[in-house]
């Protein structure tokens, strides 16, 4: 059985994770360059880590022993969302999911395809009319929160717009707890991030829950007849369906996908995925590959085992990391390379190897959600506008935490395509 590459040291003297979140592409390029191997280990949170950037080893670790990689039960995550889909394990989650599922599934999102046209078209029909170039991943993140609160709430950001603002202000407040210290600490003239982040959540667990009295049609009324297991109910998971981790998510993929066909040089691109939908998909498929919304996902071995060959003691931190995934040289040929046609090349088929939203019996539960609405924002975009940078020369250098975005909101000049044509 072989050491595992690299090393996670000692307490505190070796703890990489000042290293790791400011630059997570160089931290992990770079080891695994030096360590000749896609996994390895280093010293994260205090807590020996290892890091998987191969396909083989996420499939391994997502699929083949789920049960074995466990979610940490005492995340800030479950402190801030109480127990749900996401923060539970074993049986219960398997139940969680089961119920939820007809939730989600083809036929019951088909229900919402006209509410998710109506209100792309809202935010985006008068882009060609701007003065100014429009900062797209603002414009995204509106957009997906209004989707966000109108399919999970049935609040209309129209009809109910105080309700609304103050929902979006809740779910900011609640986000910045994910990702300050986990310290609930209250003084006469300072209350931490996080303490601030569990008011919130309580004053949003409280509008749900007057949401669910209603008698509206929608998800809202649907959810609230599922059979949840003990300690989880249809507020927990309203709390998760409604926070900013999805806006941002969504803001995150179309910002992408909005960039990697700007300017001239894309026509073609554009043009294909304008007249296609499996190129569309291709398009689509490519942009969760390079630019993956989230980082990846920790779990924690609960006994003994082996990745990749590499023996990993219980307790351990495991973590995939999607962007590195996602360019596994063994998978996919010039992998820092923008090509949609690979998905009909040699990796068709084959989108079962991305963890955008993670992989196997655990991947998020919304992923037809997900990709539901940004066929249909890119589908509008593209049938509507041609664009490009504007200024043409801005720093496009992406931050991958807490989601994957350029660290500074790209603007983009939109033209009216029927203008063109």
């Amino acid at each position: 059985m072989s050491h595992i590459p690299g090393s996670s040291g000692f307490a505190l003297m070796s703890d990489k994770s000042m290293e790791f979140y400011k630059d997570p592409v160089n931290f992990c390029t770079s080891r695994i360059h030096n360590t000749g191997s896609r996994v390895f280990q280093a010293r994260l949170l205090n807590k020996p880590t290892v890091f998987v950037c191969s396909v083989k080893g996420m499939k391994e670790m997502l699929c083949d022993k789920m049960s074995i990689f466990a979610k940490d039960p005492s995340t800030v995550l479950h402190q801030l969302y109480g127990a749900n889909l996401v923060t539970t394990n074993g049986e219960e989650a398997h139940l969680l999911r089961l119920s939820l599922m007809q939730l989600f599934k083809e036929k019951s999102l088909d229900a919402y395809g006209d509410y998710i046209n109506r209100v792309c078209e809202r935010n985006l029909r008068d882009l060609a009319l701007s003065s100014e170039p429009v900062a797209i991943y603002r414009l995204f993140k509106r957009l997906a929160t209004e989707l966000s609160l109108g399919l999970f709430l049935n609040v209309d950001a129209e009809e109910s717009a105080a309700l609304t603002k103050q929902i979006i202000q809740l779910t900011t407040q609640h986000w910045h707890g994910l990702i300050s210290a986990p310290v609930n600490l209250k003084v006469p003239v300072w209350t931490s991030g996080f303490s601030l982040a569990l008011e919130a959540k309580e004053k949003l667990l409280k509008i749900i829950n007057e949401r669910l009295k209603s008698d509206e049609d929608g998800f809202v009324n649907k959810i609230k007849n599922i059979p949840f297991p003990e300690n989880t109910s249809a507020t927990q998971h309203l709390l998760l369906f409604i926070s900013a981790l999805i806006p941002k998510a969504l803001a995150s993929l179309l910002t992408s996908f909005t960039l990697a066909l700007a300017g001239s040089n894309q026509i073609h691109i554009h043009k294909c995925a304008q007249e296609s939908e499996d190129y569309l998909n291709n398009v689509l498929l490519e942009v969760q590959r390079l630019w993956p919304s989230f980082i990846g996902g920790r779990r924690i071995a609960k006994q003994d085992t082996t990745l990749c060959g590499y023996m990993i003691p219980k307790g351990y931190s495991v973590m995939f990391i999607a962007f590195a995934v996602h360019r596994d040289p063994d998978y996919f040929d010039h992998p820092d390379e923008f090509l949609p046609e690979r998905w009909s090349e040699r990796n068709a088929g084959q989108e079962n190897v991305l963890c955008c939203f993670g992989n196997g019996p655990r991947n998020c539960i919304g992923i037809e959600l997900n990709n539901m609405i940004v066929k249909a924002a890119a589908r509008y975009l593209l049938s509507h506008y041609t664009w490009s940078l504007d200024p043409p020369t801005q720093t496009l250098d992406y931050k991958w935490l807490p989601v994957s975005r350029p660290a500074e909101d790209p603007t983009i000049k939109f033209m009216s395509y029927f203008c063109q044509t």
